[in-house]
């Protein structure tokens, strides 16, 4: 199993542990592939990126535009995972109808959403996004501290990003990233007032693109906001 398919098989078991009303889709860039198992157990979605060519991308594959990014073998593969490959086009519009908004986030924020505010939601989901605004770990743990007020009291925190990690490229740009690791990821999640329901580390498996990204494994967490 490759890394992109191992993530996304965590990603299923964790949204698999949670559900509700609605969940905030963070820092998304313009992909869907993380949401498709979402779309099973939460009835409203709001997805977000701070950047506007990736909120135009998502955009053009709600609206189905001849230009959006074909995901259609990653949806194939999310339903062989959930037992039912052949049903991936009914899985494509489940996960349209439910995504309400696409709207600008900005990490660094007090109000990610500024000047929109949220009502706070039964969970809060961001993938492989932390790492690039945030400097430090002190950085990425005020921003835990951002996200309570988005979330209900209760609610869920999943979080799925990378460890070991000090660089990544976006084609030919080069862009640094917050390197994380296991102990002072837990107690950030602590400090920031969160329970941890569930904390998964795996090692990189895929080690012929080091020179595009030098992450050393995945990281899981399933967080709770307390009553």
């Amino acid at each position: 199993m490759t890394d992109k398919q191992q993530s996304l098989r965590y990603i299923q078991q964790l949204e698999g542990n949670v559900k509700g009303g609605t969940l905030i889709d963070f820092g998304a860039g313009p992909t869907i592939y993380h949401l498709l198992s979402a779309c099973e157990v939460f009835d409203n979605i709001i997805t977000s990126d701070f950047l506007e060519q990736n909120r135009t991308q998502l955009k053009k594959w709600l609206r189905k535009d001849s230009e959006a990014l074909d995901w259609t073998h990653v949806i194939k593969f999310v339903c062989e995972l959930e037992g039912n490959r052949e049903n991936y086009e009914k899985k494509a519009e489940m996960l349209r109808s439910k995504v309400k908004e696409v709207l600008q986030c900005d990490a660094l924020k007090r109000n990610p959403f500024d000047p929109i505010v949220l009502q706070p939601a039964d969970c809060l989901l961001t993938c492989l996004c932390l790492e690039a605004p945030c400097e430090d770990i002190k950085s990425f743990c005020n921003v835990l501290k951002n996200f309570k007020d988005l979330i209900q009291p209760g609610g869920h925190l999943l979080i799925l990003s990378v460890l070991d990690a000090t660089f990544y490229y976006v084609g030919d740009r080069y862009f640094s990233s917050m390197t994380t690791r296991k102990e002072e990821l837990e107690e950030a999640f602590r400090e920031a007032g969160y329970e941890i329901e569930k904390a998964v580390y795996a090692p990189r498996n895929e080690k012929s693109r080091m020179d595009i990204c030098d992450y050393k494994g995945f990281y899981y967490i399933h967080a709770r906001k307390p009553n």
